[in-house]
């Protein structure tokens, strides 16, 4: 579908190429698809009607520009330019006088008033041929209605209004008479014909008897009028210079610049002038900005609802509401209403999707996660989760105490045990990456926790991480020295052996080096200390004397290289 746009610049080309007949069709369609009335496009229209002299219909038209925008100056020029063509000289000056209080500097306004003046001049200057007072004859328009020859010109209103106009300016006729052909079968009806006469067939004409014709009075040298200048060029994409449009765009820059200025009271009131000038929600929304930087949220709410509404009605750009609903999301957001803010965060992202508030969004549904968790925390109902959870596992209720244990992280989610408990529980369910994860978070939550890291190793040599369960157990390893004296060694040199005999089980017992080698290699622990400089040199030393090895192992790091390099098969001792 074409918009009124494309339809105003299609008029406008057409004017400029002088096809009035188009243009004024195209500014037609394009004011019957607008949303809104266009002050505009009457008046492109009302330029088109001129200039086909159609000066009823162009002031129909600039009538209607001024309706809509009566603070628009070029409306006014329209009205006067229309009024002029209808030989309304008066009413033309009157309308050329209103443009230039709008605008002193409006140019056309300007020249149309000195050509209405110099128009009324010249007219005051002219006789009247003798024909003022044949023009004042009351009952003239119904005389001429009724005479045949004269009968059917009557059917023009315009014309009509021509005569009529003729009684309080004669002087017109003298220029009109040469240009519209009409006046002078009018003027010899007039002149020919008894002005009592009712009937064309009355005695005279029966008798036969011939009138004698009047002496036509001498004209005098008429002074010609000079045309009025039209301006040729239609209003495209007018701007209201001096309307309330305008007038509205000043007062927000003056608002923005007290924003700037953080002055917001001062803002608040520009942006109020505003739109009682025009309106337009942007306004709006700058006002609920200021409200909002005030810290004045429950005011900026109601302000950006309103705008809302607003919008709605005028059928505002859908960008505008979104930004309107984002900024009620903000306001919230600042009162610690998460769920509303959220609320119309989605409501924005409905008229528009914008990655601002998009992240905003997600930024605060991580908030009212974060805030309903906290607000769930209880450290009695925890300590009565994790009761419940005991007497579930005892039970080998496995599912129920995973529930209860989950039940004790939220209410206390920085207690390690919860997570380690849990992760027992599901290690008996099988579930051992769930398990690996909730170890995890028991260890971030307590570093010192052995249980947790027990029993993340053990969940690791379950689903055959070996190397990483070598790595939990050394590191348990020196915890526990540390800090239990090494109260749980013996567990934890259990799962070493377990995990390295797994780790490193041949497929074939009677697997020679090379295959033992090559399955070795498949380790990427393995793969990396074979590939490490410095154990490349011990082992060579190592194979011209055995005893150089033993003072290698004093090293911790080379200790525990050397006990791999022996698990994987790859060093072999004598009792093997």
């Amino acid at each position: 579908m074409t918009s009124a746009d494309e339809y105003k610049q299609q008029g406008n080309a057409a004017f400029v190429a002088k096809d009035y007949e188009k243009a004024a069709e195209l500014f037609g369609k394009a004011i019957d698809v607008s949303e809104q009335p266009n002050h505009v496009l009457y008046s492109n229209r009302s330029a088109c009607y001129t200039s086909l002299k159609k000066f009823a219909e162009g002031l129909k038209d600039a009538e209607e520009c001024v309706k809509i925008n009566p603070g628009w100056s070029k409306g006014y020029n329209r009205v006067g330019a229309a009024q002029f063509g209808l030989n309304n000289l008066e009413d033309a000056e009157k309308s050329y006088q209103k443009a230039l209080e709008l605008d002193s500097a409006n140019k056309a306004a300007k020249e149309g008033l000195d050509q209405v003046l110099k128009t009324r001049e010249s007219r005051q200057q002219m006789p009247d041929l003798g024909l003022g007072q044949m023009f004042n004859d009351p009952n003239m328009i119904e005389k001429l209605k009724k005479n045949p020859k004269t009968a059917e010109l009557m059917k023009d209103p315009q014309l009509v209004a021509k005569l009529a106009q003729y009684r309080t300016n004669p002087q017109a006729i003298s220029q009109d008479l040469f240009t519209d052909t009409r006046l002078m079968t009018i003027m010899a009806a007039l002149m020919g014909i008894d002005l009592n006469m009712g009937d064309a067939n009355g005695p005279e004409a029966a008798s036969g008897a011939k009138e004698e014709p009047r002496e036509e009075p001498k004209q005098a040298e008429a002074k010609t009028e000079e045309p009025l200048k039209e301006n040729n060029e239609p209003e495209p994409m007018e701007v209201d210079e001096k309307g309330p449009q305008v007038a509205a765009e000043e007062e927000k820059a003056e608002g923005n610049k007290f924003y700037k200025a953080r002055k917001f009271d001062e803002a608040i009131e520009h942006y109020n002038k505003a739109w009682e000038l025009h309106k337009d929600i942007t306004y709006l929304n700058n006002r609920a900005a200021a409200e909002y930087e005030k810290g004045d949220y429950e005011t900026a709410i109601a302000t950006l609802t309103n705008a809302v509404d607003e919008g709605r009605e005028m059928r505002a750009d859908y960008k505008v509401i979104a930004k309107s609903f984002a900024r009620i999301g903000n306001a919230y957001h600042k009162l610690g209403d998460l769920k509303k803010s959220i609320n119309f965060y989605q409501k924005s992202l409905t008229e528009h999707r914008s990655a601002d508030v998009l992240n905003k969004l997600r930024n605060a549904e991580k908030e009212l996660k974060k805030q309903e968790a906290e607000e769930y925390v209880d450290p009695e109902k925890a300590e009565e989760a994790r009761l419940e959870g005991k007497e579930y596992f005892s039970k080998a209720d496995w599912p129920n105490a995973v529930k209860a244990y989950t039940e004790m992280i939220k209410r206390s989610p920085q207690d390690a045990r919860g997570y380690s408990n849990r992760a027992a529980a599901l290690a008996k369910l099988m579930s051992f990456p769930e398990a690996i994860a909730d170890c995890d978070r028991a260890i971030e939550k307590d570093p010192n926790f052995i249980r947790a890291y027990i029993r993340k190793a053990s969940a690791q040599i379950a689903v055959k991480e070996f190397a990483a369960a070598v790595e939990t157990l050394d590191t348990v390893r020196t915890k526990d020295s540390e800090l239990n004296n090494g109260a749980n060694a013996r567990e934890i040199d259990q799962l070493y052996i377990k995990a390295n005999n797994q780790r490193f089980q041949p497929e074939d017992v009677n697997e020679n080096p090379e295959q033992t080698y090559q399955r070795a290699m498949k380790d990427p622990e393995v793969a990396a200390i074979m590939q490490d400089p410095v154990m490349q040199s011990i082992l060579q030393q190592a194979q011209q004397n055995p005893a150089a090895l033993q003072e290698h192992m004093q090293n911790p790091d080379v200790f525990r290289k050397i006990q791999t390099l022996i698990a994987a098969g790859i060093i072999r001792t004598g009792h093997r």
